[in-house]
Order: C-alpha cells, then structure tokens, then sequence
C-alpha cells in the first residue's frame, strides 16, 4: 500500500526539509547554473522565493492547503533531441525507421538510460537484447551530448509561460526527470542574463540513481519531500503514461501533455487533465478542483 513506501515512510521518521527554514533559503544542491552557483543570499532569478512563505509555512493558495508543480523535462519543459539520438544510435541493430515516436512514447520515454535501451531493442525485437543494450546505451549518450553541443534542445514557450506564471504566484517547483542530462539542458535554456530555466525550480530530481524507475512514484515522492509538500498536493505535469502512472501510485494529481497527438496514452494511463499547451490555465483549474477553492 502507498502508505508503507519505503520514500513515505523515511519522510515520517526524518524530515528533510524542515518546516521552520527561513523565507530566503533553498534546499541545496549540487549543481548550479553558470553565474548563480553556490548557496547565496537573494536569487538570480527575480521573482518571489518559491519554497516558503515569511512565516515559514509552506506556501497555500488561501483555499485551505499548500500546492506545488512538479514537471517532467523532455517533451513537457523541454523540446529535447533524445528520441533522435536514440534511432541514430541504432545503427545496425534495427532498422531506425521502425523507431517511431509512438514507440518512444510507449516504451522509452521515462525511463532510466539502461532501462530504455533494454526496452527499445525488445519492441524492435533485436536478438540478444540483453547483451546489446549497454552498448547501444553508451552510443545513444554520445549521441545525445553531440546534439546538445549542436544546439538542439529548445524550451516549449507555452512552458515558459506557465513556468513564470506560477513562480509568479508563488507556487513551489521541482523538476523530476529519469535522465541523467536534463539538468544539464535546463541550464542551456536562459531565462534572463545569469539566470538558466534550472534555476526557476527550488528543487531538482533529475538523473538520480534511484531504486526504482517510473512507473514507481519514488521520483516524484522525493520531489514533493524536497518542497516540503504533501503528495496529495501537488501536480505532476508528464508526457509520458509511465509518468502519470507514477503520478497516481503516489497519491498525486497529474496533468498529460500531448505534445505528440498522443492523447490516448495518457487518458489510459488515468491522467487527471490531458491538454495539448500548458499555458491554457489548466493548471490552475485543476488545482482549485483539487483544494476546493479559487487558486
């Protein structure tokens, strides 16, 4: 049961992010986009702080309870070139052609690199799947840095829009992508001078080495700890149906982006809201529905 998973209940015996830290404070982490590095005493990103309110309370919307985002990165935030670099890794494995964004979607997107490339050659029905899919693994990585060195990842505007809306409203952030690489393309994207679209989330969960890939909610369980937000709070914006899968074993609500006329998927998977933009106040209307209230 949800309630016995092992992320809840390490959150019920420490918790990480206390509730008393100061107005002015993140969590900290690691990595730091060129110009705003290390902890420091006021944002480089202008805007209101997005974790706690001058009280020290988690920020609420007035309608009874505190509400957080949580995004997925390639194919909600980002137009990244992972399912290229995934068909041109192929090289005589598979025919590329067979690699359709369909099968992406259904059984890459996600997932943990290793994961995908086992996943991948088995859809294709590649013999030795097992022992081909290090290999192709570390070819679609090189893949991948090349096309990124190229300038192939692009933000979604309609994203960038609801990223600054609700940082406008306060809304704590996180970012909770599989991929080892999302961070990295986060920071390619400048929100303004010294300031990357990394940096407009207070947490971030991309390419952890986790027990579990999604559909397990582990990702988006550490996610909402991090923001001091309860699962049933928050909502996971997602592409993929293993995303809102991950979603709904978590206790969260979700919203499926079909970028890719992909609707069904994520209607199957059980999505809260599936919409084709995210700038079309979707967010904000499920949140009400969720609280009760007006956000």
């Amino acid at each position: 049961m949800l309630r016995h998973h092992p992320v809840l209940y390490r959150r019920r015996r420490q918790r990480q992010d206390p509730v008393d830290r100061a107005a002015g404070d993140r969590p900290a982490r690691q990595d730091r986009a060129p110009g705003c590095g290390g902890r420091r005493s006021r944002p480089a990103c202008r805007g209101p702080r997005l974790s706690r309110a001058a009280s020290g309370r988690p920020v609420t919307d007035g309608a009874g309870g505190p509400i957080a985002a949580i995004f997925d990165v390639d194919g909600v935030l980002l137009a990244s070139p992972h399912e290229r670099a995934w068909r041109e890794a192929l090289g005589g494995l598979a025919d590329p052609a067979l690699f359709t964004t369909a099968l992406y979607q259904e059984t890459v997107a996600g997932k943990p690199r290793a994961a995908g490339a086992l996943a991948s050659l088995q859809a294709l029905g590649v013999a030795d799947a097992a022992g081909q899919a290090p290999a192709y693994a570390i070819r679609k990585q090189a893949r991948l840095e090349q096309l990124v060195q190229a300038g192939a990842v692009q933000a979604f505007p309609d994203a960038m829009r609801l990223v600054r809306t609700l940082r406008g409203l306060a809304w704590p952030m996180a970012v909770a992508s599989s991929s080892k690489n999302a961070a990295a393309m986060l920071r390619a994207i400048v929100v303004e001078p010294g300031c990357s679209l990394f940096e407009m989330f207070a947490v971030d969960m991309c390419g952890r080495d986790l027990a579990h890939g999604k559909p397990d909610p582990e990702i988006f369980l550490l996610a909402a700890a991090g923001l001091g937000i309860e699962p049933r709070h928050c909502i996971v914006l997602e592409d993929a149906p293993a995303g809102i899968e991950a979603a709904r074993a978590g206790g969260m609500s979700s919203i499926g982006v079909a970028r890719l006329d992909d609707a069904a998927g994520l209607r199957a998977a059980q999505a809260d809201m599936v919409v084709t933009r995210l700038d079309d106040g979707s967010v904000q209307a499920l949140a009400a529905r969720m609280l009760g209230g007006t956000v």
